[in-house]
């Protein structure tokens, strides 16, 4: 009887060790998170993974060693290239984009970047075909005084439309859509 005892409980143990082992080398570093907005008929879903500061710069000079550098496209999340999808025709920073799912690149700089809409879904986010490109804009970069851990994508409704703000460490990125 009190073989069987130690044998449960060494079982026991055995089983939680293994579960933990399995949870903690199978979560994602980058976990996928989804943004969403939906309001007088216009519904806009962006799919993304989002990566962590971890004490390292993100945006910078390639001599710096950034994790993003200037002037060099970025998949804007971690993973899988970051997906985005408009239920009807937009425009965003005033130009016209139809209804659909693309691909969301942007080139950080210090000052303004560049959004790039991308009509190759489905990709890894290791490569980038700029022949594929639907459109290119200019979005407002500013610095606020608070870091963010986590790479995260929302939404702030205005009056005439809608920006999606893309913020991690100090960066917030403002892209206007209507």
């Amino acid at each position: 009887m009190k073989v069987l005892k130690v044998i449960l409980i060494v079982l026991a143990v055995l089983a939680s060790v293994t579960v933990f082992i399995r949870f903690y080398y199978n979560k994602p570093f980058s976990p996928s998170a989804t943004a969403e907005y939906e309001k007088n008929g216009l519904g806009i879903t962006v799919d993304y993974c989002q990566p962590s500061k971890k004490g390292r710069l993100i945006f910078g000079t390639t001599q710096e060693k950034a994790l993003v550098p200037y002037g060099k496209w970025w998949r804007t999340g971690a993973n899988e290239a970051t997906i985005i999808k408009f239920s009807r025709d937009v425009t965003i920073g005033g130009k016209a984009l139809k209804a659909g799912k693309y691909t969301l690149f942007t080139i950080p700089e210090k000052g303004d970047w560049t959004i790039i809409i991308n009509a190759e879904v489905g990709q890894w986010g290791l490569s980038y075909d700029e022949s594929k490109d639907v459109l290119r804009v200019p979005a407002t970069s500013s610095q606020q005084a608070d870091s963010v851990e986590t790479f995260k994508i929302d939404f702030n409704e205005k009056e005439s439309g809608v920006d999606m703000l893309l913020h991690w460490d100090t960066t917030v990125v403002t892209i206007p859509i209507k």
